[in-house]
């Protein structure tokens, strides 16, 4: 295992890849969900807290990372017209579903609990972004995406000792980010619903 350090190397990392998002959305390049930004700000702040409660150490870092580079993504939103995308009710619901597994973690008051249940949320507030990068993979950018993948990788093999507070984040962020890379970056691979032809 490396030294339990480089998940400063890690976060800086993904800090760049969502640095990289931002500026595409500044430059019109890239129409971020903001149902989904919005609450990848906020929800990775309450995983960060819980795994302080749980004395989790050097990796609780780069889930404040992930807290961070997002909120530059929502300002960088509003910042450019063109990087606007239109909220549907879908995206409302999934936010809802998202707040209310929040709202059971200020209930529960419980470590392990609040971040089981923010894993829940942060998935609940992927779902646009998931759907989005499925039909639009144009509108996205997966410079924030890979860098998740490498800088999560990373924090995983800086973990001494093996439990849930420890790895559960970035074991997820690791599989969500590699889902959404696969779609924005090769978007061939989907399904094809074409219509078929009747002869």
């Amino acid at each position: 295992m490396l030294d339990p350090r480089f998940v400063i190397l890690a976060s800086i990392i993904d800090l760049f890849g969502t640095a990289a998002y931002a500026l595409d959305t500044l430059r019109g390049r890239t129409q971020p969900n903001r149902v989904s930004w919005l609450l990848w700000t906020v929800i990775p702040f309450i995983t960060f807290a819980a795994q302080l409660s749980e004395h989790v150490g050097w990796s609780a870092l780069f889930t404040l990372v992930v807290a961070v580079g997002p909120g530059a993504v929502l300002i960088a939103s509003f910042l450019d017209r063109k990087a606007y995308w239109k909220i549907t009710q879908f995206d409302i619901v999934c936010g809802l579903l998202s707040v209310l597994a929040i709202i059971l973690w200020l209930i529960t008051q419980t470590g392990l609990i609040a971040i089981l249940l923010s894993l829940a949320a942060d998935f609940l507030a992927g779902i646009p972004t998931l759907v989005k990068s499925y039909r639009e993979p144009h509108t996205e950018s997966s410079s924030a995406y890979f860098a998740g993948i490498f800088s999560s990788g990373l924090t995983l093999l800086t973990i001494h000792t093996w439990n849930f507070a420890t790895y559960s984040f970035p074991v997820y962020i690791l599989i969500f980010c590699l889902v959404l890379f696969t779609l924005v970056q090769f978007p061939r691979f989907r399904p094809s619903h074409q219509p078929k032809v009747s002869s």
